[in-house]
């Protein structure tokens, strides 16, 4: 059985080689983990398996892995495939995709997405209807996406997705990233990633001294349980932010995954004291497949009044849910003011005591 004392050997391995040795079907799995190789290679069928050796070592329950707080986001479940009224596309990014693989949602902002594959496949995926199925993206629609951006001078703010950008050779890569930098009305860059968690060996001297000059370059990295920021994803974090490249984590609240405020606490914390500051707290988006992962908002908003107070402010995440029908991202937080007059307001604190502020 795998189990966290393997993570030394891993952390100078090299990032290529633990990716080809990635498991993809239930049966060598099997040889790992206690499953059920009938109903993982069933939901597997409906949405691809990868776990690659790094990721599967992270599992500190090899004995009930659907039931362990990184397991259960890296096995596929037979839940995966039950009937859902959810859709598999809630933001229908296809329908803001002017040109294939890019999302022009909010005037000033895209999401280009230039690549369809993953260190391991999150079985609470938003992207679930294409990652790890037929290549979706190709030199071509990145030239297409890029010949957009370039057209519509509106466009401040890039944000390279996919898949995930990271797993592009640094090549590749730089190519994009220099082909938007001579952009004259592109100011910001951005790369969403889930690397440094499940494939810290990815992030080399070599990339990041190829990503360094992208100034301002913004990575949003995806750390979802304390027990994925090991010693080699802390120094994955550090070697980027000491290159200058500023780093954010977009974590996604996950039942019996860190719906738990002792985890949450302990996690905002741990990505704080890496130089990642906590971002964004996604509210699972509704899609088929991803039901068992879903809390209501209103377990959400109680979580992050939780955490207000007990932790730094600088470690309080937005808490966040994408709109249904294309509606773009709203913040919510929990309701905090009580009554309202002409002469002030009574505001509850994290105690939950009400609180007088005039004017």
């Amino acid at each position: 059985m795998v189990h966290q004392t393997t993570l030394e050997k891993y952390a100078d391995a090299n990032w290529l080689e633990l990716l080809a040795a990635s498991i993809t079907d239930a049966d060598r799995l099997a040889g790992y983990l206690k499953i059920d190789t009938a109903a993982v290679q069933t939901a597997a069928e409906h949405y691809p398996l990868r776990i690659n050796p790094y990721f599967l070592a992270l599992i500190s329950d090899p004995d009930d892995p659907t039931n362990d707080p990184i397991g259960r986001q890296a096995v596929p479940s037979i839940q995966e495939t039950r009937n859902s009224p959810l859709p598999p596309d809630p933001s229908c990014e296809q329908q803001q995709s002017p040109v294939a693989n890019l999302i022009h949602r909010y005037p000033d902002r895209v999401v280009f997405m230039v690549s369809d594959r993953c260190a391991m496949y999150c079985r609470f995926c938003m992207r679930k209807r294409t990652v790890g199925r037929a290549p979706v993206v190709s030199e071509a629609t990145v030239d297409q996406g890029l010949a957009y951006i370039k057209e519509h001078k509106a466009i401040q703010d890039v944000i390279l997705s996919g898949g995930d950008p990271l797993l592009l050779t640094t090549e590749y890569l730089t190519h994009i990233l220099r082909q938007l930098a001579e952009i004259s009305h592109v100011q910001i860059l951005r790369i969403h990633t889930r690397v440094p968690g499940t494939l810290p060996q990815r992030i080399t001297p070599r990339l990041v001294a190829h990503l360094a000059p992208f100034q301002p370059l913004y990575l949003n990295i995806h750390f979802n349980h304390p027990g994925e920021i090991t010693p080699t994803a802390a120094a994955a974090c550090n070697r980027l932010a000491d290159a200058g490249i500023v780093l954010g984590s977009q974590t996604v609240m996950l039942k019996g995954v860190n719906d738990n405020l002792a985890v949450l606490r302990t996690l905002m914390r741990k990505l704080a004291r890496h130089r990642v500051r906590p971002y964004y707290l996604h509210h699972p988006d509704p899609v088929r497949g991803t039901d068992h992962f879903r809390l209501n908002c209103r377990e959400g908003l109680a979580l992050v009044n939780g955490l207000q107070g007990h932790i730094s402010g600088l470690c309080v995440p937005h808490y966040m849910i994408d709109l249904p029908g294309g509606g773009g991202k709203r913040a919510l937080s929990p309701t905090s003011v009580d009554s309202s007059g002409p002469d002030g307001l009574m505001v509850r604190n994290y105690q939950d005591k009400s609180y007088f502020y005039p004017g």
